[in-house]
């Protein structure tokens, strides 16, 4: 048996633009079901919002996201969540950081830190918090 973690994030009508920012990042395939696909329309103006959608590469990344319907409460919240991006080598790494950081505010740049070969924070132009980094040994 075995289980796996997909991060799900939540957005107010910029689900698509960010699971397409992904797949420009990280490569892969994209799937978007609006609420009109599925006939469940949740309120005026939200017909072509995501109702369901991922990203999905070979290499193993997955993000999957929805827009909130307005008639939810829903806010960005503070320090709620950070999305975890752990490779193998500093190149795998690097590459990911150099498309990631298009737009985002740097928290702390990519380095060398004390656990890890490499080690950054940035938060992308969709309010998501990136923690990337190499892989230790012991997390391989």
């Amino acid at each position: 048996m075995s289980v796996k973690s997909v991060t799900h994030l939540n957005f107010r009508g910029e689900a698509r633009a960010a699971l397409e920012f992904y797949r420009s990042v990280f490569g892969g395939d994209l799937a978007v079901v609006t609420y009109a696909d599925a006939g469940a329309l949740p309120g005026p103006g939200e017909a072509g919002q995501v109702m369901w959608g991922q990203v999905v590469s070979g290499d193993g990344f997955h993000v999957m996201a929805y827009d909130v319907p307005a008639r939810l409460p829903w806010n960005r919240g503070e320090n709620a969540f950070f999305v975890s991006l752990r490779g193998q080598t500093p190149q795998e790494v690097t590459a990911y950081w150099e498309r990631l950081s298009a737009g985002a505010a740097v928290a702390r740049p990519l380095a060398p830190a004390p656990w890890s070969a490499l080690y950054g924070m940035l938060t992308d132009r969709f309010g998501v918090t990136w923690v990337v980094d190499v892989a230790s040994g012991h997390d391989r």
